[in-house]
């Protein structure tokens, strides 16, 4: 009888442990352990795919180091980003006040204290456990139009978060509500987390809007080894590379700068793999869209562009895209599949982008048969740059 009893104790405490991993209050579970982390090296895996797609856009690895920072009310926490394999290859820092990007071609630091593109959040990408930490917060203290899926996953804790509201919400520190735009045609925001059970920690993340999906994975980690007051971003900087304030950099020039001069040469590859070079077209007049395949106006441009190659057919015109964020030619094809556009679509590589002075999606150039840059459109306005572009060619042909 005393056994039984004992044993029905036992049974009885287990029951009333044992964790619903399915409920809200579990994630009061995981904000603990969150919670617990003061300063965290980890590595990451970080894809980045197009809605529709089956093969990623790009897939790169890093090595972070990251603080939790109670003084910086916006963000939350310090980090600094490096090269995966070269682990003391400074990428990225933010100190809580301001931020430094390296740009190793040109042997550059550049510091944003954010006063010159002026925002109501801070457009820097959170450290894992501070972005996921800022997602589970919201999902247990929002008010919003979400809707929330949550399953026992057997080792692991899945958790869908769907947010129904007007404009996009990204995490920067916490919620915000972006800007509205004209070219995001669904606002839905989707965020999907995984949770290890064994430590209560997140260990995947996915984001997904109608125009990018993104997905970071933890590699491995090491928690509280490392101490806020010896972080100090300039440390890490490379030897030789000049400091320069955002806005003050090469990178200002535009590509208006070249109308009037020869368009440089390029060799570039098509989704099937083969070159084009800008000498094997010999139309009279050429159209070049610089674009991506992650931009809204770009994909918002491509009505009036399957228009304008058809209208165009019977004359000396050629049209070409080139894709700039994009390294993969299987991206290239599920893109026009999706858009049901058919045209030269080319990879483009870094020295065409320095040479043409790219920083904007889309910017068109016209070129005429002896291709000179005749002129440079920057972005895209729907019906007023299809009338700016139709003039330029209707006056070169």
């Amino acid at each position: 009888m005393t056994v039984l009893i004992i044993l029905t104790s036992i049974i009885s405490t287990l029951n009333y442990s044992h964790e619903d991993y399915t409920s809200l209050n579990y994630l009061q579970t995981v904000l603990l352990e969150l919670d617990k982390i003061e300063s965290v090296a980890y590595s990451i895996e970080t894809e980045s795919w197009q809605p529709g797609d089956t093969t990623a856009l790009r897939i790169y690895n890093r090595y972070v180091e990251s603080y939790r920072n109670p003084s910086d009310t916006t963000i939350g926490s310090s980090w600094a980003v490096f090269d995966a394999e070269e682990k003391t290859h400074f990428d990225f820092a933010y100190d809580g006040k301001v931020r430094y990007l390296t740009y190793d071609e040109e042997k550059r630091i550049v510091i944003d204290s954010f006063k010159v593109k002026k925002l109501p959040y801070r457009p820097v990408s959170a450290p894992f456990f501070n972005y996921t930490e800022s997602i589970i917060r919201y999902i247990v203290e929002n008010n919003d139009s979400t809707s929330i899926e949550q399953k026992d996953l057997g080792e692991e804790v899945y958790i869908k978060l769907t947010i129904h509201e007007d404009r996009q919400v990204e995490f920067f520190g916490k919620a915000h509500f972006m800007l509205k735009n004209q070219y995001m045609y669904d606002p839905t925001s989707i965020y999907e987390l995984w949770i290890d059970k064994k430590s209560n920690l997140p260990k995947k993340v996915r984001r997904e809007m109608c125009h990018d999906i993104h997905v970071q994975s933890i590699l491995d980690y090491e928690f509280n080894k490392l101490r806020l007051q010896d972080f100090v971003a300039a440390d890490y900087f490379p030897q030789n590379y000049i400091v320069v304030q955002y806005g003050q950099n090469g990178k200002e020039r535009k590509p208006n700068e070249m109308i009037g001069k020869k368009a440089p040469e390029w060799i570039l590859q098509t989704d099937d793999k083969n070159e084009i070079s800008l000498s094997d077209l010999k139309s009279k007049v050429l159209l070049i869209q610089f674009t991506s395949v992650s931009c809204g106006p770009c994909k918002a441009s491509i009505p009036f562009l399957k228009e304008l190659t058809t209208e165009y057919k019977k004359y000396d015109f050629d049209f070409v895209a080139i894709e700039c964020t994009s390294k993969n030619t299987n991206v290239l094809k599920s893109y026009m599949q999706r858009n049901d556009f058919d045209c030269k679509f080319l990879l483009s590589d870094k020295e065409v982008l320095n040479n043409y002075l790219i920083n904007v999606f889309p910017t068109f150039f016209i070129l005429d048969e002896n291709r000179n840059i005749i002129n440079v459109v920057i972005g895209y306005g729907n019906e007023e740059t299809d009338m700016e572009i139709r003039t330029l060619i209707n006056t070169l042909l």
